[in-house]
């Protein structure tokens, strides 16, 4: 976590209400503001905040300094807090720097590939009407950092300040822009030369060969290229402040005029241009390409404003040629001179109106093709050719150092056929690491080309388009990163939307499998209830099966010949009346154990509880507690173990119980959620979870943690004394 103030660089420039409009536009995006709110102020309506807190700072007429404070708090890739704990955040920095009664505004925005609040604050206390600096708040903000860090499990950032505020501001604009600074380039391309310097002479010499010069500045030395970009000569190195330089060659010798800047070509000729940092990717021709755009823009701006001065001038003349011409007619009427004063006055008046409209009517051009031909640093050039499909230059984002993965609760492939869904989905904007935000109803998806991950609290339409895309774009084979309740939330929306995906994960994949058994049938049982009703046909041709409603439903030619599961008349009976009495001598028989004996699979002789009577599904209504119940309840206790289990408590690993846990198991207890009972099984190092009914439930209380269990693969749990269930 950063904490970062923004100062103003002009304090007449500082406006709250402008400030808080920023911070609070979406810009029509979905991904940008995930929530405003409003502290200390009267209304928590942002218009009415701006209102109050803009009176309140108008009552401090003594202060002279910036009445308006900006902080910015970034956490790192891929940390998402809850809004309640950003909202604790807000407050203990807000009261760490001693604004715990002032006004503010703040906004998180999830529209960069870090997560960041901005907090707009009002210096100016809202009863005492004082204004508060707050002494050394780098410092301050540090330690408050390091405690939030510590009290809320964030990744730990190093808050130890190595830097001048300069060498600051020249790694913001490499990380913001994307080339290399000039106190960057000094250091790697002259540094070295100019420690190894033995007079003046030779140190103008590097300076000059690189196309720089050495200047006096206030008290100490600045280092200026050909185009006046400066930088401070301490800042570059200690070693080459004034003090130590003039320590080292002696008084300081300025650049003789015949050796001046013209011949700084000379020697190697290397001077400093703006290019690139930190990429994986040969982005030359990119860059000739966003230089050749931005020569061409500034020519286009400069053209256009030249037409509208011209405007202007034409206007303002035009105004002033009818105002002497007015005068002129004033003159020779014959007006009193009284009224004739007045006249001129209004002559006067209409020649300041003609030419303030003039003004402003030039003022709004020039910033409309301002804004038509904005220059953009590099990562901004990038961003936008890459929203309007530049491959080459959303490449070069993800090509860059500072651009990572993304992490938490993502979706990938490792192959696998690629299925066209033909989803449709809107591009919301392109961060500066290359990942692309589209927005997809009410949930937004990010892609950085690997993976993708989905907004927090995303509607299961949400993970759907975003399981579709990744078949699209990896292959039919998934892969799911995260949470065990956001694997759970992707399987159950993978079956309830029939997406025919395979996932990489065998513990997904046979949970995929189960529920969707499960499901298909559910399905038939559906199916056969809407068959079953009063007086419904059974035989002849043509004839109709009619559910409780009147509503018949055609099963072919010869009626319920089609249902599933029944032979031809005579040839065998139904499951119903299979394995009765009069086959008693032939069936399978096994002992019931006796005391607290209980059942285990070894006590049974083949083929009587492995094989058991055939399943007939489709013919018969869902039982509670019978096979691999699908339970939401499960799940939810299942996540919220692993979640404990991933914050470094000593938990074991839970999971659902599948086919393949069948056997012999140890029986670690019961819990309750929500009303449904889960037995807990511990197989090794693992918990299997399974749901039972209540009278499961009731007969499994009598065991303890420790006792042997036996399970089978649909879930039946045989105990001494009693049926499987």
């Amino acid at each position: 976590m950063i904490a970062k103030h923004v100062p103003m660089k002009s304090i007449k420039k500082s406006d709250f209400d402008a400030l808080v409009s920023y911070i609070s536009d979406d810009q029509d995006k979905k991904e940008r503001v995930e929530y405003t709110s409003v502290t200390n102020c009267q209304s928590e309506d942002l218009t009415a905040a701006i209102i109050e807190v803009t009176a309140v700072q108008g009552m401090n007429t003594r202060a002279e300094s910036d009445k308006t404070y900006h902080l910015i708090l970034s956490f790192r890739e891929g940390e998402r807090p809850s809004n309640e704990v950003l909202k604790e955040i807000e407050r203990s920095i807000c009261e760490g720097l001693g604004y715990g009664e002032h006004q503010r505004v703040s906004a998180v925005h999830c529209d960069t590939d870090n997560l960041h609040m901005h907090i707009a604050i009002n210096k100016i206390h809202p009863t005492r009407l004082t204004i508060h600096n707050s002494y050394n708040d780098h410092k301050v903000l540090g330690k408050l950092c390091e405690a939030i860090e510590i009290k809320y499990g964030l990744e730990r950032d190093n808050h130890q300040s190595n830097k001048v505020a300069s060498e600051n501001r020249a790694a913001d604009m490499e990380r913001h822009a994307g080339v290399e600074s000039l106190l960057s380039w000094v250091r790697r391309e002259c540094l070295d030369q100019l420690h190894a310097a033995a007079s003046w002479d030779e140190f103008h010499k590097v300076l000059r060969e690189h196309g720089l010069t050495l200047q006096e500045r206030g008290n100490g030395f600045v280092i200026a290229d050909h185009d006046g970009l400066m930088v401070k000569a301490s800042t570059v190195a200690r070693d080459l402040s004034k003090g130590k330089l003039e320590g080292r060659l002696g008084v300081f010798e300025s650049l003789s005029k015949d050796s001046g800047v013209a011949s700084q070509s000379t020697g190697r000729g290397k001077v400093y241009e703006p290019r690139p940092v930190g990429s994986r990717l040969d982005t030359t021709l990119l860059f000739a390409r966003y230089k050749n755009e931005q020569a061409n823009q500034r020519a286009l701006r400069a053209q256009q404003w030249k037409s509208v001065r011209e405007e202007r001038a034409r206007k303002i003349d035009a105004a002033k040629r009818a105002a002497k011409l007015k005068r002129a007619v004033i003159k020779l009427s014959t007006k009193s001179r009284i009224e004739k004063k007045i006249l001129y006055a209004l002559a006067s008046k209409s020649l300041l109106a003609d030419i303030q409209h003039a003004n402003q009517q030039c003022q709004a051009e020039r910033q409309a093709i301002f804004e038509r031909h904005r220059p953009q640093q590099w990562a901004d050039w990038l961003r936008r050719k890459a929203s309007s499909g530049d491959v080459d230059a959303l490449n070069a984002l993800r090509a860059r150092d500072a651009a990572q993965g993304l992490s938490g609760d993502t979706i990938g492939g490792i192959g696998g056929a690629r299925i066209r869904h033909g989803v449709k989905v809107k591009l919301d904007g392109v961060t500066k690491k290359g990942t692309i935000i589209y927005r997809a109803g009410s949930s937004a998806i990010r892609d950085d080309g690997d993976k993708l991950k989905v907004s927090r609290g995303s509607s299961a339409d949400g993970l759907e388009v975003a399981l579709r895309m990744a078949m699209e774009r990896y292959g039919s084979t998934i892969t799911v990163s995260g949470s065990a309740e956001f694997k759970a939330r992707i399987v159950r929306t993978a079956v309830d939307a029939g997406i025919p995906l395979v996932f990489a994960d065998p513990v997904l994949e046979r949970q995929r499998r189960s529920l969707l058994n499960n499901t298909t049938v559910n399905r038939n049982e559906q199916q056969s209830e809407r068959g079953r009703g009063i007086g419904s046909g059974v035989s002849g041709i043509g004839s109709g099966v009619h559910n409780a409603n009147g509503a018949g439903r055609w099963y072919g030619f010869f009626g319920a010949i089609n249902k599933p599961n029944v032979s031809g008349v005579g040839r065998r009976p139904p499951p119903e009346s299979r394995n009765r009495l009069r086959d008693l001598s032939s069936l399978a028989m096994v002992r019931f154990a006796t005391g607290v004996e209980m059942l285990l699979s070894g006590n049974v002789s083949g083929g009587v509880e492995q094989q058991g009577a055939e399943r007939n599904n489709a013919l018969r209504r869902s039982v509670s507690g019978a096979g691999l119940i699908v339970s939401v309840e499960a799940d939810k206790y299942i996540a919220e173990r692993e979640e404990k289990r991933l914050r470094g408590i000593n938990v074991p690993m839970h999971r659902r119980y599948s086919e393949g846990d069948a056997g012999t198991l140890s029986f670690a207890g019961l819990r309750r959620v929500d009303g449904t009972a889960l037995l807990l099984l511990k197989r090794d190092d693992v918990v299997c979870v399974l749901p039972v009914d209540e009278p499961m439930a009731a007969r499994l209380q009598r065991l303890s943690i420790g006792d042997a269990v036996s399970v089978g693969e649909s879930g039946s749990i045989t105990l001494a004394k009693g049926r499987s269930r």
